[in-house]
């Protein structure tokens, strides 16, 4: 591994480039591009990316495999931070293009969502399952082929009234008091991806459930 790196070295000083730095981890934050979307129940995974990137002093700068995208290293693993600018009903798409290019196995994809049937701010952890509703997982889980990848469901709560709609719901912003309620809830979260990569998924989920 020393030997490669020290190549790398040689061909970035030699040809003025940097080597691109290939990730065992992704970690999608999902959430749909765009100012008029911020602070959306829908977009709270792009929150947390976002909250991720500046702890580890990241910027969301690379623009490829329709995402815009950082690289870190956390828990001594390369992975990249990932906000699909697909839209939330495509974000299979750019998860797909990414984990194809690098190789990067479907367990080792973290993804990062809203969840309407938990309560505002609870954070739940799971290996694997079903898209439970939730167009962007339903899109990943699509274009993977495969539901074996981990995710941080992130709650928002759920309309008080039956006949409200459900997309008002999530493409609606956080009241008030919820605000500092989800700020916790990002920390939690961030600390859940964390956990994920450095002890795995039965760790965070022992750990980070029901917080």
């Amino acid at each position: 591994m020393k030997k490669i790196n020290r190549w790398a070295d040689f061909v970035s000083a030699l040809f003025g480039r940097k080597e691109e730095i290939i990730p065992m981890y992704i970690i999608v934050g999902l959430g749909n591009p765009g100012k008029q979307y911020d602070m959306t129940r829908h977009n709270i995974g792009f929150h947390t990316i976002d909250y991720i990137a500046d702890k580890y002093g990241v910027k969301l700068t690379k623009l490829k495999f329709k995402a815009a995208y950082g690289d870190a290293v956390i828990g001594g693993e390369k992975v990249y931070l990932v906000k699909p600018q697909t839209f939330m009903n495509l974000s299979g798409d750019s998860v797909a293009e990414m984990a194809q290019f690098y190789k990067v196995p479907t367990q080792n994809i973290i993804v990062i969502s809203d969840d309407i049937s938990l309560d505002t701010g609870r954070i739940r952890v799971r290996a694997k399952g079903s898209a439970g509703g939730h167009n962007g997982l339903k899109s990943i889980i699509y274009r993977l082929n495969s539901d074996m990848f981990p995710r941080v469901k992130m709650g928002v709560g759920a309309p008080k009234h039956e006949d409200y709609d459900l997309a008002d719901f999530v493409l609606g912003r956080f009241t008030k008091e919820e605000i500092p309620v989800m700020e916790d809830a990002i920390k939690k979260a961030e600390t859940a991806v964390c956990e994920i990569i450095k002890n795995g998924v039965q760790s965070a989920m022992n750990k980070c459930n029901g917080k």
